[in-house]
């Protein structure tokens, strides 16, 4: 109890001031900074299916490492999920530390957003809401990611969209996801002052415009990529762990 009043107060019970709040947000930065990166990367992979099926499953079986095993290991991309979640659910605790802790508390900072016109402030209060979001809808996707990882593709992907009514949970978490983690690397930016120049004034404007820029082109890709397994789920009548059989000779170009 003593380490948690530490962690959230910053004065230990001997009245001394603590360095751990301070570690605390580090390591909330870190975590935060590599789960924005991994979504990138995410959003780069599934999107892949704009390229093509032959092109999204070639790209599946490069995770599950067809290239050293013969048909790939599935097994491999829930090692990954696995590193994934632990990470998600350390920065869900460390952020928690910064949510209100009764609706009063609420109240107050949304009357003083209010006030303030702030928008560093209105964009904090989009980060503690999206957080809390995903800390329920991110973690059913992980655990489906986790415990399905053969279920990836072009066919099986479309299917869990359409037909197992996916596409509602990817709405929510693409909409909390790419905003929660381009607000997050901009505000990491500013408190940490990675860019920091002779102007603050003006890097605080060009970090914001970057914000907007990543933020307008993940949800569009995103949006585009959902809409493309949808299509794929509608256009095929596909059977429950069909697996979608590429073209041999679109593949062996692809490895080329």
């Amino acid at each position: 109890m003593e380490n948690v009043i530490e962690a959230f107060t910053g004065v230990t019970p001997q009245g001394k001031k603590s360095r751990t709040p301070a570690k605390l947000d580090v390591m909330l930065t870190a975590s935060g900074v590599i789960l924005a990166l991994f979504m990138i990367g995410h959003m780069l992979f599934v999107s892949t299916i704009l390229l093509g099926k032959d092109v999204m499953y070639t790209v599946t079986k490069m995770f599950e490492l067809e290239f050293l095993f013969e048909g790939g290991i599935p097994a491999v991309v829930s090692v990954i999920v696995f590193a994934i979640t632990v990470i998600f659910i350390v920065h869900a605790i460390l952020g928690a530390r910064k949510f209100p802790t009764s609706y009063r508390a609420y109240i107050r900072i949304r009357e003083h957003s209010k006030m303030m016109h702030h928008k560093d402030t209105s964009m904090w209060m989009f980060q503690w809401i999206s957080g809390l979001i995903m800390m329920f809808a991110g973690l059913v996707h992980l655990f489906i990611m986790f415990t399905q990882p053969q279920n990836i593709g072009p066919f099986a992907s479309a299917y869990r969209v359409v037909e197992n009514h996916m596409w509602l949970l990817y709405v929510v978490l693409l909409i909390c996801v790419e905003i929660h983690g381009s607000v997050g690397l901009y505000r990491a930016a500013m408190k940490w002052g990675w860019f920091d120049g002779e102007n603050p004034k003006q890097t605080r404007a060009n970090l914001m415009k970057m914000k907007k820029i990543l933020s307008y082109v993940f949800m569009t890709l995103g949006v585009v990529t959902l809409a493309a397994y949808i299509k794929i789920g509608l256009d095929h009548n596909i059977a429950p762990g069909e697996k979608y059989q590429p073209n041999t000779n679109t593949i062996e170009i692809l490895k080329d």
